[in-house]
C-alpha cells in the first residue's frame, strides 16, 4: 500500500495551466476553491446559449485527478466508494459517491477505468484534499496506490451539439469518436501527448472532456478554439456551467450535496450498490437511512422573471418547510427554476412558494431535470 501526494505546493494556491490564456481572452476571473478560474468571458446568457445551440469550451483544470492503481485497485474502490467499480469495463466511466461512515456525502465523483488495474478518480475542486484524505485512510490492507495528479493534469471540455465535429477536427490520433457512447472514454494522442478523451459532461448536452498533461494544455486549447470557429463555439466560464447543470437537474456539491445529506434524500439511492457488493464505508448509514423528517430534494418552477437563489426560504402556506439549494432564471426555458431541500410532506404540496426578498413567489413541484436534450 502506497499513497503519494505528487502536488504539494507549500500552501500556495495553484493556478490553472490555462490562466494566461484566460487573461488574454479578457475573462473575468474569480477565486474558486483556491484556483483562479474564469467565471465569464462576456455574457453569461450568450455562453449558455452557445452550449445549448452550438458548442462551448470550458477549462476544468481545477478538478481533482487521483490515480488509483494496483492489483487490488478494484477491490479497494469497491470498499472506499458507494458504487461497484469492479464491474465497469476498461475505458468505461461511472458516477459514484464517497460516503462518510454515517452515510453522508463527502463528494460525488466520476471514476474512469483506464486499464485492468488502473482507475482515474475525478473529484470536485473544493473536495480534492478531503477525497485524498479519505482514500488514504481507507487503503490500508489493499494492494493499491493513490497518486494525486491534479497539478500535472489539465482538463478541458467541449460541450454542445457541435462538440463531436470540433474534437474530430483538431488532429487527434485515436479510434473513431462518433461511435463512443456516453460515459465511455478512449486513449488518444495530440501532438505527441497522451490524451484521455471521455464522452462525459456537466451541461445536459453531448460533449467531450479531454485530460492532458498540464504543459500541453495551451496547445490543445488553441487547437480547439481554432476548430470551433467554424461552429460558433464560445469560450465559457463557471457561471454558464452552473446554469447549464441546473437546467439539467445535476446536483452541485455544497448546494444539493453535503456531508449532512444522505444519497436517498437527493435521489441518488440508485448510485449506492447495496445489492451487488459487500461491505463498504457508509453502508450501515445508508441502510439505516435518513432521520425521520429529513428534507428531500425537489425541483421547483415559477412564473415571471424573479429568480430564487440558494438559501431563500421555501414555504408551504405561511410555514417555512425548506430552502432553495440552487436557483436561476432559466436561459433556455425563460422562467425561474430551482432545486430545494424541503420537508418530505411538502414534496407533494400544491401551495409552495419561495420567499424572494420578501415576496412570496408561487412555485410548483417539477420532476427533474428541467431540460433534456433531444436524442
Amino acid at each position: 500500500m502506497t499513497v503519494t501526494d505528487a502536488t504539494a505546493t507549500g500552501g500556495a494556491a495553484p493556478a490553472t495551466p490555462l490562466l494566461a490564456v484566460h487573461e488574454a481572452a479578457g475573462a473575468q476571473l474569480i477565486d474558486f476553491a483556491g484556483w483562479q478560474m474564469p467565471v465569464r468571458y462576456g455574457s453569461d446568457l450568450a455562453e449558455h446559449e452557445a452550449v445549448r445551440e452550438r458548442a462551448g469550451l470550458f477549462d476544468l483544470s481545477h478538478m481533482g485527478e487521483l490515480r488509483v492503481s494496483g492489483a487490488g485497485a478494484a477491490e479497494f474502490l469497491d470498499f472506499a466508494l458507494a458504487g461497484r467499480l469492479s464491474a465497469i469495463e476498461p475505458w468505461q466511466a461511472k458516477y459514484s459517491l464517497l460516503l462518510a461512515e454515517h452515510g453522508g456525502i463527502i463528494d460525488d465523483l466520476i471514476v474512469y477505468r483506464t486499464g485492468d488495474t488502473e482507475y482515474l478518480v475525478v473529484a470536485n475542486a473544493s473536495n480534492r484534499h478531503a477525497v485524498l484524505e479519505a482514500l488514504t485512510a481507507r487503503i490500508s490492507g489493499f494492494d493499491a496506490t493513490v497518486v494525486d495528479e491534479t497539478e500535472q493534469t489539465a482538463l478541458v471540455a467541449v460541450q454542445g451539439p457541435a462538440s463531436l465535429a470540433i474534437v474530430q477536427a483538431i488532429g487527434l490520433e485515436s479510434e473513431p469518436l462518433e461511435p463512443l457512447r456516453y460515459y465511455r472514454s478512449l486513449p488518444g494522442v495530440f501532438e505527441g501527448e497522451d490524451v484521455l478523451v471521455a464522452r462525459t459532461g456537466y451541461t445536459g448536452e453531448d460533449g467531450f472532456e479531454l485530460y492532458v498533461a498540464a504543459h500541453a494544455a495551451e496547445d490543445l486549447w488553441r487547437a480547439l478554439v481554432l476548430a470551433g470557429e467554424a461552429h460558433g463555439m464560445a469560450l465559457c466560464g463557471l457561471a454558464a456551467r452552473d446554469t447549464l447543470r441546473l437546467e439539467a437537474g445535476m446536483p452541485l456539491y455544497g448546494n444539493e450535496l453535503s456531508i449532512d445529506v444522505l444519497p436517498a434524500q437527493v435521489g441518488l439511492g440508485r448510485v449506492v450498490a447495496l445489492k451487488t457488493k459487500g461491505d463498504f464505508v457508509g453502508r450501515a448509514g445508508v441502510e439505516t437511512g435518513p432521520a425521520e423528517g429529513a428534507p428531500v430534494l425537489v425541483g421547483l418552477t415559477a412564473e415571471g422573471r424573479r429568480a430564487p437563489r440558494a438559501g431563500y426560504p421555501v414555504l408551504d402556506g405561511d410555514r417555512v418547510v425548506g430552502a432553495v439549494t440552487s436557483g436561476a432564471l432559466s436561459p433556455t426555458l425563460g422562467h425561474p427554476i430551482a432545486m430545494a431541500l424541503v420537508e418530505p410532506g411538502s414534496s407533494a404540496s400544491e401551495s409552495l412558494s419561495v420567499d424572494v426578498r420578501g415576496t412570496h413567489l408561487p412555485a410548483a413541484i417539477t420532476t427533474l431535470p428541467f431540460y433534456k436534450r433531444e436524442a
